[in-house]
């Protein structure tokens, strides 16, 4: 699976160099491009932002700019574009499941007090958010969307492991346990080493149940 993100932090998404989704990459199964917006400026200081018109505080990425970052991109004709912004869907495990059935997402980060609208209007495909809130760029939210999506892409992960987990079938995951069997007194649930595997499912079900209950009733709607 492709990403490319356009972006003026490029630096940022070094974190992406490790554990699995850095793993993932050096395989190639997925493939990050970073676009830095600045190399596109025609300012002589690599400038991309300007007042807004109408007035108000802050500034705004210019739109030429962003469209010649976008514009470099190749095949860029069947890919999805997505821009990480606090208006847009906020992103659930579905969602990261539809996007994950894209070959080829370009990420758009805005900055500042947001992006030129009417380049915005020529390329997003779709507005994602990552919650209910306002972070200071979209890097953030590009890498959580990333690190989401690629556990999806056959390879990354073990398949078993991401049936499994929370919000697959709307319900948070059961309790995990491993060595020492004691530990401060504390057991492993005796039904875990009993060997017994149709009693192990079980436990596992009611006690997924039973903590989106008590943690995030309000995923139970969703069922």
């Amino acid at each position: 699976m492709k990403f490319d993100v356009l972006t003026l932090f490029p630096e940022m998404f070094e974190s992406l160099d490790e554990s699995i989704i850095g793993r993932a990459k050096e395989k190639g199964l997925i493939e990050i491009n970073l676009i830095n917006i600045r190399d596109f400026s025609k300012d002589k200081h690599k400038k991309v932002d300007d007042t807004p018109y109408g007035g108000g505080a802050g500034m705004v990425i210019r739109p030429d700019v962003v469209y010649d970052a976008y514009s470099s991109i190749k095949n860029k004709e069947t890919a999805k574009v997505i821009y990480l912004s606090p208006q847009g869907n906020v992103l659930n495990q579905e969602k990261v499941k539809e996007l994950s059935r894209n070959q080829h997402l370009i990420l758009l980060c805005g900055h500042y007090e947001g992006i030129d609208q009417r380049v915005l209007d020529e390329i997003v495909d779709e507005e994602i958010s990552i919650g209910d809130y306002v972070l200071t760029g979209g890097e953030l939210p590009a890498m959580v969307l990333i690190d989401s999506v690629s556990r999806y892409v056959e390879g990354v992960l073990n398949n078993e492991s991401v049936k499994e987990e929370s919000f697959s079938n709307n319900l948070l995951e059961y309790p995990q346990y491993t060595r020492p069997e004691e530990f401060r007194g504390r057991k492993v649930p005796e039904v875990l080493i009993s060997g017994h595997h149709e009693n192990i499912k079980k436990w596992r079900d009611e006690k997924s149940l039973e903590i989106t209950k008590l943690k995030r009733p309000d995923l139970l709607n969703k069922n």
